[in-house]
């Protein structure tokens, strides 16, 4: 079961923001432009970790926020879009941001998660967990699509629907591969109790799979299993790696994520599925 969100204390909000390199800053569009696009810069979507606590600490659950901390600062690990957005949405909340955290349905219900910001009459989206480059809140209320490229793929948010949900549509050299809806419906972290957990089972997406995905101004850097992709602008290029040790190694050097809890996380892997399944 997942904690329940308590009041973040000052010693760890700190800690927080250092991570991120940022003062403390009362609420606006330019200092929670600054948040989402050093979160998303700092800290990288990757469930290495995911697969390495479950193995070694027995966790099913989102590492509790010092876990979470420790990670980042010890190993530059990150998280998958649960421990991400749920952490950046307790940094909001405790920065005295109005912010909700919302299901998203993909395949399956509630099976991503992300936050809305209210700010000066507008209501922004921020995910920082869909390993895509988003590094500022996004309007909900546009009239037009809003529409973000990098490389071969393409991202649109789409104008609201007649109940109120935003739809993110992703495409990959010109189609449609994935996306997902947002309820606009304040929820608890317990809400997510069970399809957390479900994300640790032996047939979940991410304990048969690889991603991990870093980015920079124009450009990122992504390992979807044994492929690494790097983009920069509209140019991207693409290398098959040779098996594990040189995965190990390939995520040392992009990520600086240890070899030995690369090697650890990926042990017993069978047949690499596809993470955008």
């Amino acid at each position: 079961m997942q904690k329940c969100s308590s009041p973040m204390q000052p010693n760890i909000l700190e800690r927080y923001l250092n991570i991120l390199g940022l003062p403390k800053r009362e609420p606006s569009l330019e200092a929670l432009t600054g948040l989402v696009r050093a979160h998303l810069f700092r800290i990288p979507f990757e469930n290495i970790s995911k697969l390495y606590y479950k193995k070694k600490l027995d966790l099913h659950g989102i590492p509790d926020l010092e876990r979470y901390l420790d990670g980042i600062e010890r190993h530059h690990f990150g998280g998958t879009c649960y421990s991400n957005n749920f952490h950046l949405y307790q940094l909001l909340v405790a920065l005295g941001y109005r912010v909700i955290l919302c299901g998203a349905d993909m395949s399956q219900p509630d099976v991503h998660m992300v936050s809305i910001v209210t700010l000066e009459m507008h209501e922004y989206l921020v995910d920082v967990g869909y390993a895509a480059p988003f590094p500022a809140p996004m309007r909900r209320d546009l009239a037009v699509d809003t529409v973000i490229e990098l490389g071969h793929e393409r991202y649109v948010l789409k104008p609201l629907d007649g109940r109120g949900c935003s739809r993110m549509e992703m495409y990959r050299d010109g189609a449609l591969t994935h996306g997902y809806k947002v309820k606009p419906v304040a929820r608890q972290i317990q809400d997510f109790d069970q399809v957390i957990t479900a994300s640790y089972l032996p047939e979940a997406t991410f304990m048969n799979a690889l991603l991990v995905a870093r980015f920079l101004d124009n450009g990122s850097i992504v390992l979807h299993n044994l492929e690494l992709a790097e983009t920069h602008g509209a140019e991207a290029r693409t290398r098959t790696l040779a098996g594990p040790d040189e995965l190990a190694q390939v995520v040392l050097e992009n990520f600086q994520i240890p070899e030995d809890l690369t090697k650890e996380a990926a042990k017993g892997l069978g047949k690499l599925g596809d993470a955008w399944n």
